[in-house]
């Protein structure tokens, strides 16, 4: 492929920011290099993620990077800024579609808000600790499928400038780590999210479904029932399914759409 410019479109969801990549020739070549410039802050376009947008069989594969070029396997936000994006530029011709992820397929809902069906949790037996500080609480280990810590804790005001400290050989691989504190139990939460590869977001997908799991669990609730989170970038809810899933519920925005330039371009070429 000769040297050229690539299209690019700026969304979020409550926060959780991403660059979308158009790939309908999967042509691309995506490297944690060329991710990491392109969610730079100050040097790139800046985002939590990166996610390009390419054909898999009669479905859209939502490949998701998280910014420091390591792969993830889903992104609840970034799924409901690829679906508002793939209905923005006509690549689905109806409301409820299914959207191809490496957690597998997801069924979408594009009303006011947009719905997601992220499946089902899995709870991990294991001790898993969590520190901040000289502050030190145990934690519960919830796959969507992303590896989560969650936190319940009195008081959010925490610093999270560096990671938290996670002992456990529950998550090889790393993990989100969620703080929660308890606003009506089993029904309204307020959490904060340390992700992988990113840091402190002002939201996370597949971590507000991990806490909505155990909020439930926590006040004995079975069956169908809501769960409103609220994070630093806004209000979501989480349904849980006659089925078991979870389904979330939440906001989406495209703000921007632009061209990257070289050397950036280049890095995908």
């Amino acid at each position: 492929m000769s040297s050229r410019r690539l299209a690019f479109t700026k969304g979020h969801g409550t926060g959780n920011d991403f660059v979308l990549l158009p790939d309908p020739r999967a042509e691309l070549t995506v490297t944690p290099e060329a991710v990491r410039a392109v969610c730079d802050r100050r040097f790139g376009i800046g985002g939590d993620g990166l996610i390009r947008v390419v054909p898999d069989g009669d479905l859209w594969f939502m490949d998701y990077h998280n910014a420091d070029g390591s792969i993830g396997e889903m992104c609840g936000n970034g799924a409901r800024v690829f679906a508002m994006f793939l209905q923005r530029e006509g690549l689905v011709a109806a409301d409820e579609f299914v959207i191809a992820t490496r957690g597998g397929h997801r069924q979408v809902v594009v009303a006011d808000h947009i719905s997601v069906d992220m499946g089902f949790p899995e709870v991990a037996a294991g001790d898993v600790v969590v520190q901040v500080g000289d502050q030190q609480w145990p934690a519960e280990a919830v796959f969507m499928p992303n590896p989560h810590a969650v936190v319940f804790v009195d008081d959010l005001e925490l610093s999270l400038t560096n990671a938290p400290v996670v002992t456990s050989t529950v998550f090889p691989e790393g993990q989100n780590v969620e703080f929660v504190s308890v606003v009506a139990p089993g029904r309204h939460v307020r959490m904060r999210v340390h992700e992988r590869g990113v840091g402190e977001t002002l939201s996370c997908g597949t971590g507000i479904c991990a806490v909505a799991d155990r909020v439930l669990a926590a006040a004995g609730i079975e069956g169908s029932a809501d769960v409103q989170v609220e994070v630093p970038g806004g209000s979501l809810t989480v349904t849980r399914s006659p089925a078991g899933s979870l389904v979330l519920t939440g906001p989406a925005a495209l703000v921007a759409d632009g061209t990257l330039s070289e050397p950036l371009s280049e890095m995908f070429l």
